[in-house]
């Protein structure tokens, strides 16, 4: 399924990926909401996604993904190879990040290689990969508090109610937040919850 808001490189993607034998394209949409609309009834084994979309983001789609269709792959493929987009991608589970001005033969052996239950990153995104999974802390950069917070969110905590649980302001709980996503790289409470999740942080006490 491809999900690109420029209907150029729609066409330009269903017309080449058509040509490959073994790979079809089901559907295709113009944003992240018409995409989740859609993906139940076409059921993609891979969404070819940019991450730049109107509306809700790549990112945010990529999230609701990973809860309500965890079979599904994701693969990005945007214009965008910096830090703030490659690591919260790669932490919320894409299993593949991939530049635009790939080679359709590399596009097309990328996606085979998720298909078949690998990864496939691009090699100009790769060291960034490496940089931002080297830490052995995940939640390294945060504080205590912030840690607290954290645990709460990914346990489904609104900021109201973690502010009575940790006896403090709802607006100190919002400042955490926005500490905690700018630290950890992600866009929204909800990437933070799933990272969380993902690195055993929702469990500690």
């Amino acid at each position: 399924m491809l999900v690109d808001d420029h209907e150029l490189v729609r066409a330009g993607l269903r017309t080449f990926l058509g040509l490959q034998p073994d790979i079809e394209v089901v559907g295709e949409a113009a944003s992240g909401e018409q995409a989740l609309a859609l993906l139940p009834g076409l059921a993609p084994d891979i969404v070819l996604l940019d991450l730049v979309l109107p509306g809700m983001s790549g990112l945010d789609v990529v999230a609701r993904l990973r809860v309500a269709h965890p079979e599904v792959k994701v693969v990005v493929l945007t214009s965008y190879a910096g830090e703030e987009s490659v690591l919260p991608a790669v932490r919320a589970g894409v299993a593949g990040y991939l530049l635009k001005d790939v080679g359709p033969a590399e596009l097309a052996g990328a996606l085979r290689t998720v298909h078949a239950g690998g990864a496939s990153l691009d090699p100009g995104v790769a060291a960034t990969v490496m940089r931002g999974v080297a830490a052995p802390d995940p939640a390294g950069p945060l504080t205590p508090r912030e840690r607290e917070v954290l645990r709460l969110v990914a346990r489904g905590r609104s900021n109201r109610l973690i502010a009575g649980d940790l006896a403090l302001s709802e607006k100190t709980v919002k400042a955490h937040m926005s500490a905690i996503l700018a630290k950890l790289g992600v866009a929204d409470r909800t990437q933070a919850a799933l990272y969380a999740v993902r690195h055993g942080l929702a469990d500690e006490e």
